[in-house]
């Protein structure tokens, strides 16, 4: 439910709603959406397509399912990732000898990127 909180939180705010708002439009209190987006409560199924209905999005992109990716070379090799993990990729391909690197042997430049970071 950690992915849930994140994009309730998220979507939220990119909505321009409160808590209090939000709230109101799915018949809960601003403590409960807080609750949720702090992951230390649970809503309903009947409150989950609420909040989904009021935010716009589809209930399973809220409950965590993203993009579907098929590699160009390989439609055997298929995953869903999530909008951060895109963001992540979109970023590392600004930075073209890093990007490069990493996809010459990720293994190896992950382990390196470990040993300096952690």
């Amino acid at each position: 439910m950690i992915l849930f909180s994140k994009r309730l939180k998220e979507l939220r705010k990119n909505a321009g709603l409160t808590q209090q708002e939000l709230g109101s439009k799915v018949g809960v209190t601003k403590v409960s959406i807080c609750c949720y987006e702090n992951g230390t409560r649970i809503p309903t199924l009947d409150t989950l397509i609420d909040i989904a209905n009021a935010l716009g999005v589809e209930l399973s992109y809220l409950l965590g399912v993203d993009y579907f990716v098929v590699a160009e070379d390989d439609k055997h090799c298929s995953m869903n990732i999530a909008k951060d993990e895109v963001e992540l990729i979109r970023e590392l391909r600004t930075h073209i000898k890093l990007y490069e690197r990493l996809l010459e042997d990720p293994k190896r430049t992950i382990e390196h990127i470990e040993k300096k970071i952690l």
